[in-house]
């Protein structure tokens, strides 16, 4: 291969490692959980299965977190007005971090029929991460309540975790504790930390991987110039 040819290959393959490097980097996993539900309803105990999917989308320096149920759980003896049924949950927070985090919605938009599964709308909170590293979040704890009573339904099962998110810390904190975090283990968002928590992540994934490739292409260019220069004829 002719020098030319080497130079315009070496600077094309530095060109690609950028790209290649980006979309190799993961940002978070979700999947569709079924979580057994034991509800205790002031009229006895209740069980149903509802399939449930955790979902997270950047905002800011945290992450809104999503919790949908595609089925409803629980029920009333008696029909539930327009406006009567609150609900709120918790979601365990694992792998860097530890504790939960709580989400809540809006009551219910319609009247919900006597004896009816109870359809849960889409709860949501803010998680700040403070720890570097995989975050895992799992549903836990349902609470509705309604006509002044309150259900509490625990999952039975040991579902698994619905989302993983991989998050950097802000303040550079990591999963060996060495994070730099406000004191107070709770704020408006919700969410109370076991002793850890995580920040960022996707977006910054992509920076430093950005960089690297960045790097990769300059060492390239470097060497196609030398390469070059190297096979100019000496001027005398």
């Amino acid at each position: 291969m002719s020098y030319p040819k080497r130079t315009a290959a070496l600077v094309s393959a530095a060109a690609l490692a950028g790209p290649v490097l980006l979309l190799a980097a993961p940002a978070a996993h979700a999947t569709v959980v079924d979580v057994n539900y034991q509800c205790k309803t002031p009229i006895g105990a209740k069980s149903a299965v509802s399939p449930i999917d955790i979902k997270g989308v950047k905002s800011g320096s945290g992450y809104t977190i999503t919790m949908s149920w595609q089925k409803g759980v629980s029920s009333s003896p008696v029909e539930l007005g327009k406006g009567a049924m609150k609900p709120s949950a918790t979601i365990r927070l694992g792998g860097a971090d530890s504790g939960t985090l709580a989400v809540s919605g809006p009551a219910n938009s319609a009247a919900i029929p006597a004896n009816t599964p109870i359809k849960i709308s889409d709860l949501s909170g803010t998680y700040t991460p403070k720890r570097t590293g995989k975050v895992t979040f799992t549903p836990a704890t349902l609470t509705i309540k309604a006509l002044g009573t309150t259900t509490t339904c625990t999952p039975a099962n040991n579902p698994a975790p619905a989302l993983t998110l991989d998050v950097t810390a802000a303040g550079g904190g990591s999963a060996n504790g060495n994070a730099r975090s406000p004191s107070g283990s709770s704020g408006s968002s919700g969410q109370t930390d076991g002793g850890q928590l995580p920040q960022t992540g996707p977006e910054d994934s992509t920076i430093a991987l950005g960089t690297l490739g960045g790097t990769v292409l300059l060492a390239g260019a470097a060497g196609a110039l030398w390469l070059t220069r190297r096979n100019q004829p000496v001027r005398r």
